[in-house]
């Protein structure tokens, strides 16, 4: 998907329009900022502003998609390239993701044993060392609340009985057993229990 061909065709659809970047992030509830960045390639727009904003600038998200006014009798085609695209999209970010959480779980474990280190071997009294120690566990265990939100959105859980794929909630994956990024849950499509492994496409 290419973002700077998609900025340039939002730019071209919005001066058909007549309106400024103010404007037209005045309709849609954003800042002309972000206008901008999509117009110069930077980013797309999330998916709650591109309806509205399709409809703004008289096109169809597969236009949008697209970076161009797609022709009727090629409209089925472009819209599974786009498709394809965003699927492909979605899998690099989530790869990004996965590997995000291994380097800042690597660097919150790092840290941890680094004040327990410190604590031991610096003379100090009992009641320092817990005021130095607990807040540094309390850090410790948000992150790694934030690193399984991270695994949760990132890609899929496969059922190994009927390789359904799904996204299960945040509190499934919490109290599931596990070993690395393989848990053991209930799958919604079968109903049956199984471990399932974390899978991107």
């Amino acid at each position: 998907m290419d973002q700077i061909k998609i900025g340039k065709f939002i730019q071209e659809k919005r001066k058909e329009k007549k309106l400024t970047q103010s404007e037209l992030a005045e309709k849609l509830n954003i800042t002309d900022r972000a206008i901008s960045k999509w117009e110069n390639g930077v980013c797309l727009p999330d998916a709650g502003t591109m309806p509205e904003l399709c409809e703004i600038l008289s096109i169809s998200i597969n236009d949008l998609f697209s970076g161009e006014k797609v022709d009727m009798k090629d409209n089925e085609k472009k819209l599974e390239e786009n498709l394809l695209e965003m699927a492909k999209m979605k899998e690099e970010k989530d790869r990004l993701l996965l590997r995000l959480e291994i380097v800042l779980g690597l660097i919150l474990v790092l840290f941890w044993l680094a004040i327990c280190f410190i604590v031991s071997i610096i003379d100090m009294e009992e009641s320092t060392k817990l005021w130095i120690i607990f807040p540094t566990l309390f850090v410790f265990m948000i992150g790694m609340f934030y690193l399984l939100r991270i695994e949760q959105n990132a890609g899929y859980y496969e059922c190994r009985k009927c390789h359904h794929k799904y996204v299960p909630s945040y509190n499934k994956v919490l109290w599931a057993m596990h070993y690395g990024r393989t848990r053991y849950m209930k799958c919604p499509e079968c109903n049956k229990w199984s471990w399932q492994k974390k899978v991107i496409k």
